[in-house]
């Protein structure tokens, strides 16, 4: 089949977000087409759209309403042509996409893990007992007070850059960021300390990067397969499985990891109530052509294992 390439006359029109970090991931895209094709920067076009979950900054996202926050308004215009690939993180992705759309080109995963950000402290357990902690996710402040019940955790939202001003404001001692956007903004000067899985396992897609397109866009599908990173790829059908078999969105604490070793698939997944108060974690290993059953399975063992209740928001 022969790729149809873009030109400067009619440029790839590359939708994002308009944070630093989602213009990172937009560039990063375009440089490896640009590469995969030997084609000029002006071949692409970088299209800005705002979203509901930048517009609205002072409520905590589940007050918003959870699915899609992110990634609505750009799937709008994807699907009304005024783009023609839409560059996503990943870990802000529903499990489903719109009807005439499909997410099945990923670039190589970043760095996976959550890093502790302090002016001060290098790790958790320096922190005073008491102390208040600044994050607006609801799985790191699920596995924060599992682990730490006496933390006080506040509400943490903007982009890195506000995050961190707030940190040397004081607002509080420290705050978690995801290891691959500090990589991606090139912010070697942040106090960081990435978290080891085993202590802090990140949300499911962590340092992912995915690019959306029409269904019926063929053109554009083999202009993509050019930069799918297989790996990646094998990694995200396991854990977007699990959590699509949880029902995961903004609102429930979850978190799911991936890892490859040759052709096997080690997959874990842990669930939390919202105040801390219980972990429920399993992992599963098998053939890596086999994670989209894995997810599942490991999903319904956690669900099962979790009772009707343990979702509940209304529990204290």
């Amino acid at each position: 089949m022969t790729v149809t390439l873009p030109t400067p006359d009619r440029p790839l029109k590359i939708g994002t977000r308009g944070s630093p970090l989602a213009l990172a991931q937009a560039y990063e895209t375009r440089d490896r087409l640009r590469q995969a094709f030997d084609l000029d920067d002006d071949c692409f076009e970088i299209v800005v759209i705002k979203v509901t979950g930048d517009a609205i900054q002072d409520r905590p996202l589940k007050d918003i309403g959870g699915k899609g926050l992110f990634t609505r308004e750009i799937e709008e215009d994807l699907l009304s042509e005024k783009i023609d690939i839409a560059v996503h993180s990943m870990k802000d992705m529903p499990t489903v996409q719109p009807d005439g759309l499909v997410l099945e080109t990923f670039l190589p995963r970043e760095d996976v893990r959550d890093a502790f950000v302090s002016p001060r402290l290098k790790s958790l357990s320096e922190l005073a007992e008491g102390a208040v902690v600044g994050t607006s996710s609801l799985r790191r402040k699920a596995q924060l007070l599992n682990r730490r019940p006496d933390l006080q955790v506040v509400e943490f939202r903007g982009n890195v850059q506000t995050r961190l001003k707030k940190l040397g404001d004081g607002v509080a001692e420290c705050t978690f960021l995801a290891a691959a956007g500090l990589n991606r903004l090139k912010m070697d000067e942040v106090p960081a300390t990435p978290i080891d899985p085993d202590n802090m396992l990140p949300a499911v897609a962590q340092g992912a990067i995915g690019i959306e397109r029409r269904v019926a866009d063929e053109t554009t599908a083999a202009l993509l397969a050019a930069v799918h990173d297989l790996p990646t790829g094998h990694r995200l059908i396991a854990e977007r499985s699990f959590l699509l078999t949880l029902d995961g969105s903004c609102e429930t604490p979850i978190a799911g990891l991936a890892e490859l070793d040759g052709d096997r698939l080690h997959l874990r997944g842990e669930v939390l109530r919202p105040d801390g108060s219980e972990a429920i974690a399993g992992a599963r290993d098998g053939s890596i052509t086999d994670g989209a059953r894995m997810g599942e399975d490991l999903a319904k063992e956690l669900l099962a294992r979790a009772g009707a209740d343990f979702f509940d928001w209304h529990h204290s």
